[in-house]
């Protein structure tokens, strides 16, 4: 398959259930977002684990369309993996409660992976440059509005963010750029109910 410039929905529960492990997420991530065909050895470097248990999850997640195999760069003896899409949604019919099960697990691998990021900024941006300390945000906002509201205002960030995915702009961006996860989530709360720990 070519190199793919879409994203894709993902609705189907056992699609949802192999790529919630981090491993997976971390290839999965690394391989949407530069576009680059990697070894099973070129992973592990990524996720921390062998090439071996790496080499088993790229096997996996080829299992269920989220990677491929890429032509060879030279001899042939080296296997090289791509993803097969720029990136995914989650969109699964909730309703049905093995969906709902999968969803969970996935949201709960992202979760937990873009916390630890957070975490892991917070205890070392002291030893980050003064510009990209000041550069960095972390804000919570309390908003009133309606669904379609919330739809519009979700279109209007995802367009400002579009520009500087770091797959289009890998080959092109300044030499100071450096990769930022921005975690944006926006849903309804319940008022009055006391916060779950």
């Amino acid at each position: 398959m070519a190199e793919q410039e879409t994203r894709v929905r993902i609705t189907e529960p056992h699609v949802m259930r192999a790529l919630a492990h981090p491993a997976r997420i971390a290839i999965v991530e690394h391989l949407t977002s530069t576009g680059e065909a990697v070894t099973a050895t070129q992973c592990a470097g990524l996720v921390g684990l062998s090439p071996s248990a790496t080499s088993y999850h790229l096997r996996e997640l080829a299992k269920v369309g989220m990677v491929e195999q890429a032509p060879s760069r030279g001899d042939g003896r080296e296997r090289l993996w791509r993803s097969t899409t720029s990136g995914f949604s989650v969109e699964g019919d909730l309703g049905e409660p093995e969906t709902r099960r999968s969803q969970q697990a996935l949201v709960d691998v992202f979760l937990s992976r873009d916390f630890t990021r957070l975490r892991e900024w917070v205890a070392r941006q002291h030893e980050e440059p003064e510009a990209w300390q000041e550069a960095a945000t972390l804000s919570n906002s309390m908003l009133l509005v309606t669904a379609a509201e919330l739809t519009e205002l979700n279109v209007r960030i995802q367009e400002l963010i579009e520009p500087y995915r770091r797959r289009e702009r890998i080959t092109g961006a300044p030499s100071d750029a450096r990769p930022v996860a921005v975690h944006y989530a926006a849903f309804p709360v319940e008022e009055g109910l006391p916060p779950q720990m």
